[in-house]
């Protein structure tokens, strides 16, 4: 009894062993993954600093006039001006709203267009040729089309940015699916699944990394397309106060409006971002 008692104190020490290893090495990879998340971002911070230097230098330099060139604090200045009359906000939630329907719709039928053409040797031939052909026409081409059948409201702008969104989501679908795994589908087969459901159980879950490549790719259309869109007789929203700064030389106003474009259109994909890395570890 004097031997049972140290080897039942052994054998319980060598069960809690592998909790406390695994605990441990969870809490490193958190704190490895917000490490290089922080140096991610600290990298990625080096360039638009530079940038900002640099144009700060050439201001001061001399090298252009206010009006080719307003220094960062005159941007500053009409960003707090336009703030502090309620008028900046207007344009950035108006813009962001037409962004996010439009790429919603256009993301939507991207994604289930693709997912057709993507499946259908007939759909393939019947719809490939005409899609093909309206993804080459230029943006600004469907906008006199838009206000002729829309008339210049919002149907009209956000039907353009719908437009937008929705050549990169087919795209990337369609030919994502093209080349999904023979051998998944026939073991869906083997268990029964067919049509839309092998679809959302196997197919589409296959090409889970290929669809929000293709919907960061809409997304970024979206905002390209919004500047076009708020040419159909806009009063409100960020395409707005760029042509608008333009007709009245303010340049200051109009550099903001560049600047506000590329700070909120890299939030938005940096949220779509962590929505994709949430479902490559759900599904993909």
């Amino acid at each position: 009894m004097s031997t049972a008692q140290p080897e039942r104190e052994v054998t319980h020490d060598a069960a809690e062993a592998p909790a406390v290893v695994r605990g441990g090495t969870r809490g490193g990879r958190r704190g490895g993954d917000a490490g290089n998340a922080v140096k991610r971002g600290a990298i990625g911070a080096v360039v638009p600093l530079v940038l900002l230097a640099l144009w700060q230098w050439s201001t001061s330099a001399g090298l252009f006039s206010a009006v080719q060139l307003p220094a960062p604090g005159a941007v500053l200045a009409a960003g707090v001006e336009l703030a502090g009359r309620g008028e900046l906000w207007t344009h950035v939630g108006i813009s962001t709203q037409r962004v996010l329907l439009g790429f919603l719709i256009g993301g939507a039928l991207g994604l289930a267009f693709g997912s057709l053409v993507g499946l259908s040797q007939w759909a393939d031939r019947l719809l490939s040729p005409t899609i093909g052909a309206l993804r080459a026409v230029p943006s600004l081409a469907w906008v006199p089309l838009l206000i002729l059948w829309l008339k210049i409201g919002e149907n009209s702008k956000l039907t353009l940015i719908a437009i937008g969104a929705f050549f990169p989501v087919f795209t990337t679908v369609y030919l994502a699916l093209r080349h999904v795994d023979r051998k998944l589908v026939e073991a869906g087969r083997a268990f029964g699944l067919t049509g839309l459901k092998l679809l959302t159980t196997i197919q589409l879950p296959a090409v889970v990394p290929a669809i929000f490549s293709g919907l960061r790719l809409a997304l970024a259309q979206a905002w390209l397309f919004l500047v076009a869109a708020e040419l159909i007789a806009s009063s409100m929203g960020l395409g707005f106060l760029l042509t608008d700064s333009q007709n009245n030389g303010r340049t200051d106003r109009l550099l903001l409006a560049i600047v506000l474009l590329a700070v909120i259109g890299k939030a938005t994909d940096a949220l779509l971002g962590l929505a994709e890395r949430w479902a490559v570890r759900r599904w993909a």
